[in-house]
């Protein structure tokens, strides 16, 4: 089994504590969203194949990474760097900070651990094409020889995002789009080229419809790449959340309206306020979190 953590929120960032309590008391609970009854999930080094960490902010986190290995379980970390604005991100670290994230990350488990996700892509009068294309080759010099790969995806305008979105561009006085596929098979092409000049491959999030030469879908619940970690074959089915996905099955132990910072894009939560109120709310000892 492999379990996610979590594409619903940033349990490294915000809920370190819960999930070590979790991690040694071999089990947590997982709150179904849709109304159904909670179920259960083992943590115990014997079940677990390997985790699956997505964050903006391991820095609360490298003592649980460190435990993890200590079990002899393998784990990757997909963390998040775009370098946007507060107007479009609210209270993320700077990519610097987060680029160092990575790098500390490489330094001591190797290359194939860290994956960079530059995602979601925004269009915007802030970020149009060409700042998109300075600021990644930024980023991927910087991250040359720590990643080898790169994940990411278009904006994907869901109710609560487009709510999100127009309330930000509003109040910060901004214009976004979501412009046609052509402009955005575009710009992936110049981001793919970029991070091949790096040495990253360039992957992308569940829109296999603007795939372009160079680039390949994304499997972010990788089971190979776990494999490679863990020296050893990983069996996990094909079982995406999304069908347009080609993540391995995992089970996910995160909840929505739970991460607080505020991304104005952010299909998890739909409101800022009510996830700073779950999050003041939590309790670490708890076996949900």
């Amino acid at each position: 089994m492999i379990v996610s953590a979590s594409y619903k929120t940033d349990i490294p960032a915000f809920y370190s504590a819960w999930f070590r309590n979790r991690l040694r008391a071999g089990f947590c609970r997982v709150r179904n969203p849709y109304g159904g009854k909670p179920f259960e999930v083992s943590l115990k080094p014997e079940d677990v194949d390997g985790y699956v960490f997505w964050t903006r902010n391991l820095s609360p986190f490298f003592n649980v990474l460190e435990e993890i290995d200590a079990d002899g379980v393998s784990f990757v970390v997909q963390l998040t760097v775009t370098g946007y604005g507060r107007e479009l991100e609210t209270a993320t670290l700077s990519a610097e900070q987060a680029m160092a994230q990575i790098e500390q990350v490489a330094d001591r488990w190797g290359r194939r651990r860290p994956v960079w996700r530059y995602d979601p892509i925004v269009f915007s009068d802030l970020t149009p094409p060409d700042w998109h294309v300075a600021n990644f080759k930024k980023l991927a010099e910087q991250l040359s020889g720590s990643v080898d790969e790169v994940v990411v995806s278009f904006l994907q305008p869901y109710r609560k995002t487009t709510r999100n979105l127009n309330a930000a561009a509003e109040a910060h006085g901004f214009i976004w789009e979501d412009p046609d596929s052509g402009r955005k098979k575009d710009l992936l092409e110049k981001l793919a080229e970029i991070g091949g000049t790096h040495g990253i491959r360039t992957t992308l999030c569940g829109q296999p419809d603007l795939i372009v030469e160079g680039v390949a879908e994304a499997a972010c619940i990788d089971a190979d790449r776990l494999s490679d970690i863990a020296g050893r074959p990983i069996g996990a089915a094909a079982k995406p959340h999304r069908q347009t996905c080609r993540c391995a099955a995992s089970r996910d132990i995160g909840g929505y309206d739970t991460c607080p910072p505020g991304c104005t894009y952010c299909y998890a939560v739909s409101n800022r306020d009510r996830a700073k109120e779950y999050m003041a709310e939590h309790e670490p000892t708890a076996a949900a979190l």
